[in-house]
């Protein structure tokens, strides 16, 4: 046993305490916060996930807010995808890149109006970058960490909790559309998105000191459909063929290499940055491709802790990122980071813990 010191550098989500209250049994540290891994029965937990509503504090996916008359600016230098056209209570999913094109992060952003915006950051550093090149620009917009942290509610069940919650205008709104509203006196923002393929809502909450209340309100309102705590599920993400930024890709990758070529649009200005190197890696061929495999066996594995190298004929040609037992497949899956040469239905072997591992790759997402 050993236990996790206390630091201020290592911050508590405001569901802290409901979650301590719903026996949760791990955490990760996410953005310089704890976030939690689970609650003692992963296979229930993931089951609760596929066939009704889950509960989770995602409040780690902290918010990057640009303010002020150069926010729409400064929020597409940093998106190479085209944003001319979103409006206020729209949000899209955006691959951020370096100078060179390389993956940064993969936040959604959210327009609450033509002068404020939210990046809702995976585990990276975005407010230190975008302040760097607001000011490097001398752009006019603020750059903070604003007082919000998501809860999320996930599964086939959600829209029901949620329109118990909030009223059936929630069961329209359209994916990554959000609208601001409140719940018993509580601020906060309701929209269609999450980390999981089945479905549910994430809410913004806008008052950090409301955070217990919050998770109690939507618990009392689920029970009727079995809601339970949760977490973003490495199972489930792996299966519906979720990126994992970070996890899944490494200080080389490009957008193009894990399959967000359809959020880059590479006719938006000169002044994004990357769109340079990213048009002509477009033109030349990105040098890996992300694919599902599979390993041989049928004796459940544990989640990746780390990369695993894959050869063919002894020679590496790429990485196996994540990993995991599916419970729906009944095999060890997870995500090769690979050479393009290499296609769905080929035979690999995968440098694990000492041992080569049989493996067939395939498109992905796996279900």
């Amino acid at each position: 046993m050993f236990e996790i010191t206390p630091t201020t550098r290592l911050r508590r989500s405001p569901f802290f305490e409901a979650t301590v209250a719903e026996g949760v049994s791990g955490f990760s540290p996410y953005n310089h916060m704890l976030m939690p891994t689970g609650y003692g029965d992963p296979e229930g937990e993931y089951w609760r996930l596929i066939n009704g509503a889950s509960q989770w504090d995602v409040a780690v996916e902290r918010q990057v807010e640009l303010t002020g008359p150069d926010a729409g600016r400064l929020a597409q230098i940093l998106s190479p995808r085209d944003l001319t056209k979103c409006v206020p209570g729209q949000g899209k999913y955006v691959a951020l890149c370096n100078h060179a094109g390389t993956l940064i992060n993969d936040p959604i952003l959210l327009k609450l109006d033509d002068n404020r915006f939210w990046l809702s950051i995976a585990d990276s550093n975005i407010l230190f970058w975008a302040r760097a090149i607001a000011a490097e620009r001398g752009l006019n917009v603020a750059v903070i960490e604003p007082d919000v942290s998501p809860m999320a509610v996930q599964g086939p069940k959600a829209d029901d909790v949620v329109a118990a919650v909030f009223g059936d205008w929630v069961r329209d709104l359209k994916f990554f559309w959000f609208r601001e509203t409140q719940v018993e006196g509580i601020p906060v923002a309701v929209a269609r998105s999450g980390w999981s393929k089945q479905g549910g809502f994430e809410i913004y909450l806008m008052d950090g000191s409301k955070g217990t209340a919050l998770w109690n309100i939507v618990r009392e309102a689920g029970r009727s459909w079995e809601i339970g705590p949760g977490n973003p599920n490495p199972v489930e993400r792996i299966e519906s063929g979720l990126l994992s930024y970070g996890g899944d890709s490494d200080d080389t990758t490009n957008p193009f290499e894990v399959r967000l070529e359809r959020y880059v649009d590479l006719d938006v200005a000169d002044d994004v940055i990357g769109i340079h190197p990213l048009r002509r890696i477009r033109d030349e061929g990105p040098k890996r491709h992300q694919l599902g495999i599979t390993l041989d066996g049928d004796t459940p594995g544990g989640h990746h802790a780390s990369w695993y190298d894959i050869t063919v004929g002894g020679r590496k040609v790429g990485d196996m990122t994540c990993g995991t037992w599916s419970y729906r497949l009944g095999r060890n899956i997870g995500y090769a980071l690979i050479d393009r040469a290499c296609r769905p239905g080929d035979r690999v072997e995968v440098r694990k813990d000492g041992e080569a591992i049989g493996a067939t790759l395939s498109d992905l997402p796996f279900l």
